[in-house]
């Protein structure tokens, strides 16, 4: 059985789960568009919240703090399996009903987070090391649905910066970019 949100996670994840796999262990000093992270503390937090969606499908309880490197043995085949796990957790319909008492909002908005979080750190850690990313264009438009409701939220808590002004000619995922404060031309040359 597969719910809109599993089927929407099948389409993103593999584009992220390719970058994670390319991501060289001489790159993980590397600067992110996300400022305050390097590349491993960028892929330790998407492998953070691939687990903790997970869990959050099941609504059970999560922790976001900081926890152990996880960068460690067989960390991209482990990525790829959890994140195939991810796709299972939600593909229950019982995942989407009702409000998730831990994050305090509708399931279906839930499960647009996992999918908005592997599509925008799936850019960050290509455009990061060097390597190619397109997300699927079936999720643009659940994307952009989803930066529009949570945009003013999101940059009150944090987990948006200010929207970047966007220029012609961008893409309609680079204008989702923009929308949560990446320039989509960032490179890592300063």
């Amino acid at each position: 059985m597969t719910t809109r949100t599993s089927d929407l996670l099948t389409m993103a994840a593999p584009p992220t789960v390719a970058v994670v796999h390319g991501i060289a262990d001489d790159q993980l000093d590397l600067p992110t568009p996300c400022g305050e992270y390097a590349v491993r503390d960028l892929t330790n937090h998407l492998f953070q919240v691939v687990v903790n969606f997970q869990a959050l499908a099941a609504r059970q309880a999560v922790q976001w703090a900081d926890g152990p490197d996880l960068l460690t043995d067989g960390w991209r085949d482990r990525f790829a399996t959890e994140t195939r796990r991810l796709v299972r957790a939600w593909s229950d319909p019982s995942s989407l009903e009702g409000v998730s008492e831990t994050m305090g909002m509708p399931q279906t908005v839930v499960g647009d987070m996992v999918l908005l979080d592997l599509a925008v750190h799936g850019w960050d850690l290509a455009v990061a090391t060097g390597q190619p990313y397109r997300p699927a264009p079936e999720v643009l438009e659940p994307l952009r649905a989803l930066v529009e409701r949570l945009g003013p939220q999101g940059q009150r808590m944090g987990v948006f910066a200010e929207p970047v002004t966007s220029g012609a000619d961008l893409t309609e995922f680079e204008l989702l970019l923009c929308r949560t404060g990446r320039d989509p031309g960032w490179s890592p040359v300063a």
